[in-house]
């Protein structure tokens, strides 16, 4: 029979306290206690971060987990803030940043917190603009136009190579933005609204939503002229964020028969369950990672909120080892 010590290269040490710093996969004996004990990873987990200073939903987001941005958005629907603000978390605290042109809500973005991208969206008047707008950190200026403007429709990419998925209707218009202009990508195989998306122009994704009738679970991939079915999502849903790569993303929050908590992580084929949001809330922002993800704002089952949550994965606990008579 294979020992531990032979599997570790070391016994299991018998111990008044448990170590400061142990080693992922260690096991010791507390014998103060008299409890067998060891140091492993407990998956995904989200925890609390920075309040934005403004509570909104439906704004457009991008960046990382210690760099992100969120932009426009509504305190009360059907109405944007106006002016409509932007801030900046870096990794701790939100700040203030450049007012958008255009005031609206429901709108998607991309890119990073000094290269970012927002487009679309609607307002009290319209829900189809077209206007998109370049952010360098400190200011928006217009870019280039929509081919088809609507709100509830998903981005991600960069400001130099974006990707316009979906939207309001729901359709199944593609567009991909090179710095300057948009031009039609391939028609998504299930028109969807109220998605998220997540990886870049020439390898997205698009997944959940609404098809006009049901919340959905599907997910589809973009090689940069064509979409072709994923792995569907273990919880149907709409107005959920995502972010992280098509091989290596994160999607959570959203409406499902209410608000729910619901985090799923992808790695280009099948979504596995991640650590559950702290808050349940819908239409929310979502920034960074599959390891290092970020969601704030959004609507929980009233009113909108500030808050904001930061997803770790794996993270590590030490765990009490028992065993089952069963």
């Amino acid at each position: 029979m294979t020992t531990f010590k032979e599997i570790r290269g070391t016994a299991i040490q018998s111990v008044s306290s448990d170590p400061t710093n142990p080693e992922v996969g260690q096991i010791w004996y507390n014998n103060s206690i008299g409890v067998l004990k060891g140091y492993q990873s407990i998956g995904g987990a989200w925890a609390s971060g920075g309040n934005m200073a403004t509570a909104r939903f439906g704004m457009a987001s991008g960046g990382t987990q210690t760099a992100a941005f969120g932009a426009g958005g509504s305190s009360l629907f059907p109405t944007p803030i106006s002016p409509s603000p932007t801030e900046e978390y870096d990794g701790s605290a939100w700040t203030a940043g450049g007012n958008l042109g255009t005031a609206r809500l429901l709108l998607a973005g991309a890119g990073t917190q000094t290269a970012g991208l927002a487009f679309g969206g609607g307002n009290t008047v319209t829900a189809a603009i077209t206007a998109t707008e370049e952010y360098d950190g400190s200011a928006w200026t217009g870019g280039g136009n929509l081919a088809n403007g609507n709100w509830l429709l998903a981005g991600c990419g960069l400001q130099t190579a974006g990707l316009r998925i979906g939207g309001g209707g729901p359709v199944t218009n593609t567009e991909e933005y090179d710095g300057s202009a948009w031009t039609a990508g391939g028609a998504l195989g299930t028109a969807s609204q109220n998605l998220a998306g997540a990886g870049t122009q020439t390898a997205g994704l698009g997944f959940a939503g609404y098809n006009g009738t049901a919340n959905i679970a599907n997910t589809q991939e973009y090689d940069g002229s064509a979409w072709t079915a994923g792995g569907n999502m273990s919880t149907a849903r709409r107005d959920l964020a995502g972010c992280g790569i098509q091989t290596l993303a994160l999607g959570f929050g959203g409406y499902a028969t209410g608000r729910v908590t619901a985090t799923e992580e992808y790695d280009g084929s099948a979504w596995t369950a991640g650590g559950n949001l702290g808050t349940a809330r819908s239409a929310l922002g979502g920034a960074g990672t599959q390891t290092a993800g970020l969601g704030f704002g959004g609507n929980p089952a009233t009113g909108v909120v500030a808050a904001t949550e930061e997803y770790t994965d794996p993270t590590f606990a030490v765990r009490t080892i028992t065993t089952s008579t069963t």
